[in-house]
């Protein structure tokens, strides 16, 4: 595949529809625990596309993302964030990113702007976008592959848990820090 585009001297994608690929895309967090730490944890993404538009900045992206997989290395941590009090994955098993819009940052780098739903609560969000490449493997199929990242007050999709501390804060910050890392194939 020739990659024809260009934004900012950058060499993009050719224009066409990808999907992403569940083994080789996630999305991590980090929040502040007691006020003096971070505690780190990740999902598994279930399924998506990018369609790259012959004008970059016309091109989208849509994603699915499990939210019983959650995982941060601790199993009793993680079952909390399953229950009502956090993501309750009985009812509300998926969470899911729309693209809006995407705009030019530096070189190589993009504000992709959308909209994120957890809990049926849709937020808009800006991502720090970068492409990181193409790729054909040996096999034949030609990947592409994205990081973004973006810091989001949980409170705005009523992830609401914490307990006070008696030196004062609380265990769970409010600010989480998001990265996605998303490979996907030209279809």
């Amino acid at each position: 595949m020739a990659i024809t585009q260009t934004q900012s001297g950058v060499q993009l994608p050719s224009p066409g529809t990808y999907t992403l690929d569940p083994t080789h895309s996630s999305v991590s967090f980090s929040a502040r625990h007691l006020m003096v730490s971070k505690v780190r944890g990740r999902f598994g993404v279930t399924g998506g596309t990018v369609v790259v538009g012959k004008n970059p900045l016309e091109s989208s992206v849509e994603a699915s993302i499990d939210a019983a997989s959650v995982s941060s290395g601790d199993d009793k941590r993680d079952a909390h964030l399953r229950d009502p009090d956090f993501f309750d994955v009985g009812q509300y098993p998926t969470v899911t990113f729309r693209s809006t819009k995407l705009e030019p940052a530096k070189d190589g780098e993009y504000h992709l702007h959308g909209d994120l739903t957890i809990k049926d609560v849709t937020r808009p969000v800006v991502l720090d976008l970068e492409y990181l490449g193409t790729a054909t493997a040996p096999w034949g199929a030609t990947s592409i592959g994205f990081t973004a990242t973006t810091v989001v007050n949980r409170k705005d999709w009523g992830l609401e848990w914490n307990v006070a501390l008696e030196s004062g804060g609380f265990v769970v910050g409010d600010k989480i820090t998001l990265t996605i890392d998303a490979e996907a194939i030209r279809q």
